[in-house]
């Protein structure tokens, strides 16, 4: 009897998971607030119609006056913050063949809270776009609430940066509300060109399309409790030149976008409780693309997050009703607890990651001899307050990391078979927080 006991004890001991909260992040997670998101997405409803060729000149209607207000609402954040700066980034987009019938007046609205650390480079963005559209893609004066196509991304975005700006943080955040996704993905091109132009050192963007409902057409199902994240798994920059190494050491899985969904995954439900993170392995959705394409196809590591169950009815309709079915993108089939869930997602992720040291610096795995032990090594994170590292192990059919290893010194010996496995590492804030896993490259 006592040895069971024992057994049982030593069973229950070793199935427990510490989780590490730190507590200026919990703090910043129980400040989203719902009735706030409901009123901005009012807000932005109340505008009428947010389509990207629709009037500039109104102060009440139409796509110029929603870019105003979104930016009157940056610029009354940052009264709180010096160091956050607010930009209406304005172009002339020419007529193309396609989904722009006139030379049009682009613009994206953007708050950048600036790191204090100068030395640290890194950047970490939140994105959602505010136009909307109708089933009529091309239609610029009827009505298109677009309350969760995209004011639902919007929402996330004013109320991250709402609470972030109180904040100070070693790393760069951009909150932006891009234009002209409907039309092409405009307004994020022309961010993510500016991006690379600008050699900003974009570490994580997070592009939030369609956040905040709760069910499905079809199915009916009804669930508030999961939320997707899309990652891209093989890079779609130079693909040629990495693909030998990519299939030699089975990293098909590993490519940089990919751990940012599983960082978005383990960060988000450490803090958000009643919300399961689903990584789909896939860039985007069936005949669908989202912001995140233009920093992805630039090279930059970016996901995608929406919600679980999507409903068509909602989406790039005409409000009416038919046989008893409403159509159209409107407030009330909005769920802003969920929305409210699905902000904390973000806003925790980015906390967490601005807060991080940077990344560590030449991460390696020794190859040199054939042993059931694997070395790895690396160099100090160049920025941050470095309280050591983690390094990561999971199996290699394993979708997360299983087992974190801490370590004060910038290497480590384990006995585990580099065959069998896959590695990473990460550096550790003083306060605990991650940065973004690596994947060793090969050393000899």
């Amino acid at each position: 009897m006592f040895i069971l006991i024992i057994c049982t004890f030593v069973i229950h001991v070793n199935a427990q998971v510490i989780i590490q909260k730190d507590p200026a992040i919990e703090k910043m997670v129980s400040e989203v607030n719902g009735d706030s998101l409901k009123s901005y997405i009012n807000k932005l409803v109340g505008f009428g119609t947010r389509q990207t060729l629709s009037t500039t000149s109104d102060s009440k209607r139409g796509i110029g006056a929603a870019r105003e207000w979104i930016i009157s609402k940056f610029k009354e954040f940052a009264v709180t913050n010096d160091r956050m700066s607010v930009e209406l980034d304005r172009w002339i987009l020419p007529a193309d063949s396609k989904r722009v019938d006139v030379n049009t007046d682009m613009a994206n609205a953007l708050a950048i809270l600036h790191g204090t650390d100068t030395a640290d480079k890194r950047v970490f963005i939140i994105s959602g776009h505010m136009d909307s559209r109708i089933s009529d893609v091309m239609n610029r004066t009827t009505d298109a609430p677009g309350a969760n196509d995209d004011g639902s991304g919007t929402a996330a975005v004013i109320e991250s940066a709402r609470i972030l700006s109180k904040h100070s943080f070693p790393a760069t955040i951009i909150f932006v509300a891009v234009c002209g996704e409907e039309q092409g993905l405009y307004g994020s091109t022309h961010l993510a060109e500016r991006a690379k132009q600008n050699d900003w050192h974009v570490e994580a963007m997070l592009n939030n399309d369609i956040v905040g409902s709760n069910n499905s057409n079809e199915t009916n199902i009804i669930d508030n409790t999961k939320v997707r994240v899309f990652s891209e798994g093989l890079p779609a920059v130079d693909l040629e030149k990495k693909a030998a190494s990519i299939r030699q050491n089975g990293w098909e899985n590993d490519g940089a976008s990919r751990q940012l969904a599983r960082y978005v995954k383990e960060i988000g439900e450490r803090y958000v409780a009643n919300l399961e993170v689903m990584m789909i392995y896939r860039n985007d959705r069936f005949l669908r693309g989202g912001d995140h394409n233009p920093f992805v196809q630039n090279g930059f590591t970016a996901v995608r997050i929406t919600e679980m169950n999507e409903n068509y009815n909602h989406q790039h309709q005409d409000v009416r009703v038919e046989k008893n079915i409403q159509y159209g993108d409107l407030p009330e089939f909005m769920d802003y607890e969920y929305l409210r869930k699905n902000t904390a997602l973000n806003l925790s992720s980015l906390a967490n990651l601005a807060k991080s040291p940077a990344l560590p610096k030449d991460v390696k795995i020794d190859v040199r001899n054939l042993t059931n032990f694997t070395y790895l090594y690396w160099k100090a994170s160049p920025t941050g307050k470095i309280k050591g590292y983690y390094v990561l192990i999971r199996e290699t059919t394993a979708a997360q990391w299983q087992r974190k290893i801490f370590t004060l010194q910038t290497e480590m010996r384990l006995p585990y078979s580099k065959d069998n496995y896959f590695f990473a590492v990460q550096s550790v804030s003083e306060d605990g927080n991650e940065s973004l896993p690596v994947i060793p490259a090969i050393g000899r």
